[in-house]
């Protein structure tokens, strides 16, 4: 969420910012409701002062024996006006709130404008495609030929865009959950948590996907839960409403958790395979630090998450995200992309983001700095290191084999009881 103040005190530059993110925003009405209610606040307060000033005339009168009746008539009129400035203030400061919420973050000025995916410029690459020298079958027939992957049946268990992994599929699956993990914690400095997989109300809003992304979560019916979509939910709230010794910044976190999307608005896209599913596992990482340190531990962060794609040896890139397709939350965000050959083209496996004080503020994470113990919003920022089926699909897709068996990258072969190989069952 935006400071009240800075909105405030810097309109144009707000709708500018929110201008380049190509965000059609109408302040207006944030600045009718702001002028309301400092209207009210200066007329309870006039209202306060000459309440104040009758009090001390009445006792005056009184003492004199004089008649103060009027003027109490009065102050029964001056107390009424009162209590209703404060009873409409609450209506007001939370139409305010409403407001706020619904503004995304502002972009960095480091973010460069764009209007799409094609504006993001690529930072890096690693890795080169492989070459084959046979057609290229893309992870759904290589999956369901060696029955690692049965698409049908996880249809049947519970429909569209889900899928039942097996024998060596799930086995993969696990074994790089685990190799994120310990690369992670003991390579990286990550403390692992395992955290609830439903979250409430107040856990969402704090890290910005409710009130305005409702439709793309499921929500527990009768309950105040809601499934995760991602582990950036429930770990970054592991310090909501806290204020954190600055000693203990950087935090670093990682956890694994199932990831559910109802992936509204996505009808027609990616709909062969594991690419976009509503039920998926993922690996985040999650920061809390200083302000002044978060755009370096943007930069660590995702170098994190990349480490894994060197360990498995799998070609990827990374690019920044222009304007336009910046999430609401963040300021700035690095997107890596696997290659893959079916699609001949990289694909998103992790999003790594600053989102500054936005979600902070939100969630009221804060920490205590100096010697004089100023209490100040922290930093909060997270990326998957990885997302897991993608990285099954990529493994798939990459290390496929003339015969119809996939390679297992070495560095996950000790993961998987010493399997070099996914050959025909």
């Amino acid at each position: 969420m935006l400071d009240l103040k800075f909105v405030r005190e810097n309109m144009d530059l707000v709708e500018g910012a929110l201008r380049r993110r190509r965000t059609a925003v109408d302040l207006s009405g944030f600045e009718e409701l702001d002028r309301a209610r400092r209207e009210t606040l200066a007329s309870v307060e006039k209202l306060r002062a000459e309440r104040n000033a009758a009090s001390e005339e009445i006792g005056r009168l009184r003492r004199e024996n004089k008649d103060a009746s009027a003027l109490m008539e009065r102050m029964k009129e001056v107390s009424a006006a009162i209590r209703e400035g404060e009873e409409g203030l609450p209506g007001i400061e939370r139409r305010m709130e409403e407001v706020l919420l619904s503004l995304p973050n502002l972009p960095d000025p480091s973010v460069p404008d764009g209007q799409g995916e094609e504006d993001n410029p690529t930072v890096r690459t690693w890795g080169d495609p492989p070459a084959f020298s046979f057609p290229v079958r893309d992870h759904v027939d290589i999956g369901t030929e060696l029955d690692i992957l049965d698409f049908d049946r996880g249809a049947k268990i519970a429909g569209a865009r889900f899928c039942l992994l097996k024998g060596a599929g799930a086995l993969m699956e696990r074994a790089l959950i685990n190799l994120m993990l310990d690369v992670h914690t003991r390579e990286h400095g990550y403390t692992e948590v395992l955290p609830p997989f439903l979250a409430n109300t107040a856990s969402f809003i704090g890290t910005g996907q409710l009130p305005k992304f409702e439709e793309d979560l499921f929500r527990v019916a009768g309950t105040d839960y809601y499934l995760v979509p991602t582990a950036e939910v429930p770990v970054t709230n592991v310090v909501r409403d806290e204020i954190l010794p600055a000693d203990t910044l950087p935090r670093k976190m990682t956890a694994y958790t199932p990831c559910f999307r109802a992936e509204a608005g996505s009808h027609g896209k990616d709909v062969r395979g594991m690419i976009r599913q509503h039920q998926f596992n993922k690996v985040e990482l999650v920061k809390i630090c200083r302000p002044e340190e978060s755009m370096a531990e943007l930069e660590s962060l995702t170098a994190d998450a990349e480490k894994i794609l060197i360990r498995l040896s799998l070609p990827y890139r990374v690019v920044t995200l222009c304007t336009a397709e910046l999430g609401f939350s963040a300021a700035k965000t690095y997107d890596i992309e696997v290659w893959l050959p079916s699609q001949g083209r990289y694909r998103e496996i992790s999003s790594c983001s600053n989102f500054t004080d936005f979600q902070a503020r939100r969630a009221k994470i804060r920490f205590r700095d100096g010697a004089k113990g100023k209490v100040r919003l922290a930093h909060t920022l997270n990326g998957s290191g990885l997302a897991v089926g993608r990285t099954v699909v990529a493994i798939l897709e990459n290390f496929q084999q003339e015969d119809g068996s996939v390679l297992i990258p070495e560095a996950l072969r000790p993961y998987m009881g010493g399997m070099e190989r996914i050959g025909p069952a």
